[in-house]
């Protein structure tokens, strides 16, 4: 794949109904060994097993996961392709930091093994996926892109990891993030900068990127990133994916490098990322509810988007916020999803928030509150003296003043409230991700740049769900997304919306790398 070849292959859209057998008779009657030679970079995939890695590693988790109940596929055939799909793609990407390609292999020979004694682990039996590097796994060096933990190997996992394993899932590596997380673009000291698939000069987006990317490229079902200003959705729209920002209060945070407590703590959330909205339903039903370490946790009831009446929603819809113009994919994209909700029956009207105009302000003060006291907190605990360029600025700002603080709180507070009228009448709002179509290495540091992706912090600040689901596609042919979000704790009805985009505009479609 050349810098500039980013264009999807049209027969890649994602499998919406059972995956046919045959790749498994013709790739595997001779056993897993050209994959796994694969994967160890030491025999070429043959055109049969590179046809069932593509078959594979293009399926959802839900799909992997009754593939291998009903023995139609072994997890260790499933976990040997996204190896080799990983071999293949990761030294164009650095989209996966960390492999524990044997203790997968083990794991993936002990799932089925255990299946085949009828025990059946649960919803994720056998899947493999990666876990962004800034949330913990246990035995595996977990980094969070800052120097000082360059060798930390945590003792357990973070809740969200426990309970995917609970559920049966397999890691198979961490997914690279930008330094405590602090960054639109994918890049740190420790592993350096990832690419995008749908085109090597281009990034990801972050914080979440690596685990975009390789979602995005086949190298793993499904990842969980987190998001204090966009950082599921964003990777999400320039990768061409699904990811589910949850209800603030909806998924612990223990054991991410960002921690579940403080004065920003409800801004910060952990989500899953995957191919399919099927596949966002699926994860959050394992993720979320209280673990009695994370204080913020609420244990609200979880609704299915099966029962939402798309026909009983009314939906706001904006292209513009008033402060960053999209691109014109961009806008073109939600007209597009704002159409297709109003055909199935949806009632759709062109409105925003007025309170919106003071995103950036309210966001920026709250931000500096302390002058970043708390961000030279987590980088002194990571034992990291040489931080990266972005959070060293941060690291600059001037503190506020403790009445300057309470105010601006206050403010933050009534913002929220003013934000939260408006959905009196609405039951979802429909806008873009960002502004930018595509994110070329290091664009996002530019004059202006941070003002675009306002259409993604200012959630974090109301703290409501919203998923990013690909509605389009832009001129250069990378993968536009747009943003679905919605009351406080309904997140059934915005990954209602985003499947019915997602059948209607078609979804993830594959890049050719």
């Amino acid at each position: 794949m050349s810098e500039s070849a980013n264009i999807d292959d049209p027969g890649a859209a994602a499998h919406t109904g059972e995956i046919s057998r045959r790749f498994f008779l013709r790739a595997f009657a001779g056993g897993v060994a050209a994959l796994s030679g694969a994967c160890d970079g030491m025999t070429p995939v043959d055109a049969p097993a590179a046809e069932a890695l593509s078959e594979l590693t293009r399926a959802t988790g839900g799909q992997l996961a009754d593939l291998i109940r009903r023995k139609r596929v072994s997890s260790l055939e499933v976990v040997e392709a996204h190896l080799a799909r990983i071999a293949q793609i990761n030294p164009r990407l650095n989209a996966v930091v960390k492999l524990r390609a044997d203790e997968a292999r083990a794991e993936a020979r002990a799932a089925d093994k255990a299946l085949a004694r009828g025990k059946h682990l649960g919803p994720l039996h056998g899947v493999p996926m990666t876990i962004k590097d800034s949330i913990d796994t246990a035995g595996v060096v977990t980094t969070g892109g800052t120097t000082g933990r360059t060798n930390f190997v945590p003792a357990e996992d973070a809740t969200v990891v426990r309970r995917l394993k609970e559920a049966g899932a397999i890691l198979l590596g961490k997914s690279n993030t930008p330094e405590m997380t602090w960054s639109y673009e994918t890049n740190n000291a420790v592993y350096g900068r990832t690419n995008n698939p749908y085109g090597l000069d281009l990034s990801p987006g972050g914080s979440s990127g690596g685990a975009g990317a390789i979602v995005a490229a086949g190298g793993s079902p499904f990842d969980v990133g987190s998001d204090t200003g966009g950082s599921i959705r964003v990777p999400s729209h320039f990768c061409g994916i699904a990811g589910l920002k949850p209800t603030s209060g909806r998924i612990p945070r223990t054991g991410h490098i960002v921690p579940a407590e403080g004065l920003l703590q409800s801004f910060t959330v952990l989500g899953p990322m995957a191919r399919s909205v099927d596949d966002l339903w699926l994860l959050f039903s394992v993720l979320a509810g209280p673990d009695w370490r994370d204080a913020a946790l609420i244990p609200a009831p979880l609704g299915d988007p099966k029962h939402v009446r798309l026909r009983e929603l009314r939906i706001a819809m904006h292209t513009d916020n008033g402060i960053a113009a999209p691109d014109a994919a961009v806008r073109q994209a939600v007209v597009d999803a704002a159409a297709a909700l109003e055909a199935g029956g949806a009632r759709v009207e062109s409105k925003k928030p007025d309170a919106l105009s003071d995103v950036l302000t309210i966001d920026a003060d709250i931000f500096r509150a302390d002058g970043s006291a708390w961000l030279k907190r987590l980088l002194d605990l990571a034992g990291t003296t040489d931080p990266g360029a972005e959070v060293d600025a941060a690291l600059a700002s001037e503190p506020l003043s403790s009445g300057e603080l309470t105010a601006a709180v206050e403010r933050l507070d009534a913002w929220r409230g003013r934000m939260l009228g408006f959905m009196k009448d609405v039951d979802a709002i429909v806008c873009p991700p960002c502004v930018l179509e595509a994110l070329p290495h290091d664009a996002w540091v530019e004059h202006g740049v941070y003002a675009g992706f306002s259409y993604s912090f200012a959630y974090n600040m109301t703290g409501w769900p919203a998923v990013v689901v690909r509605a389009g596609t832009s001129s250069r042919g990378t993968p536009v997304g747009v943003q679905i979000i919605g009351r406080p704790f309904r997140e059934d009805v915005v990954l209602a919306l985003a499947g019915h985009i997602e059948r209607e505009l078609g979804g993830y479609r594959a890049p050719m790398i």
